[in-house]
């Protein structure tokens, strides 16, 4: 596997429409679809780590409902990339992406790090804790044995709902929140964070 230029947007021209008004809308996906993309993804990480001795970041977007690729979710995850790149730049870390594509099960990016495995998940952990839109990303570290890092496992409290501050596994479990009411959390907060970069960078 090799290296390849990010482009969060890398999908059929004619799936979404960067006008349309509608960010959430797009292909749904099915179960069978989720599946096949779950087993895929272990074999890229694996393919990874077979010459790559650090640890593999995979980067994706929380994204509820049967719609994975849509506009609002390609926006979410190319932040979630140019926060990635920075935190390990900072760092003084080399990393380097091997795959980003956007195939109907969602956004997904593979970053090739060298670094401590486990100095990358806490720093993973800190964007997802600490960005504005960290919520809406799942960063997870694989290490070179293969084995994924957890939150847990640094002492870290496992992550909290989008809309409530209970434990998200929770209230996903329980299904508490309808979908609509998930989506608005997630446009509320991009629309928020965009509006503050704008407003910076005047």
């Amino acid at each position: 596997m090799t290296a390849t230029t990010i482009n969060p947007g890398a999908t059929d021209p004619g799936a979404i429409d960067p006008e349309a008004g509608d960010r959430r809308a797009g292909p749904v996906v099915v179960l069978e679809q989720l599946l096949q993309a779950r087993e895929d993804r272990v074999i890229r990480r694996n393919a990874v780590l077979a010459w790559h001795r650090g640890p593999v970041v995979a980067v994706s977007v929380v994204m509820p409902g049967p719609v994975k690729d849509c506009l609002l979710a390609r926006r979410v995850q190319a932040a979630a990339l140019d926060a990635l790149v920075a935190a390990c730049a900072d760092r003084g870390w080399p990393a380097h992406a091997v795959y980003a594509e956007t195939p109907p099960s969602g956004p997904e990016a593979l970053f090739a790090v060298t670094a401590a495995a486990e100095a990358v998940k806490r720093a993973m952990i800190e964007l997802e804790d600490q960005h504005p839109l960290g919520r809406l990303w799942d960063l997870d570290v694989i290490a070179p044995d293969r084995h994924a890092l957890s939150r847990r496992a640094l002492g870290f409290a496992p992550r909290r709902c989008l809309v409530c501050q209970e434990p998200a596994h929770a209230c996903a479990r329980s299904q508490a929140h309808g979908l609509d009411g998930l989506l608005a959390v997630m446009e509320n907060r991009l629309d928020a964070w965009t509006h503050a970069l704008r407003h910076r960078d005047v």
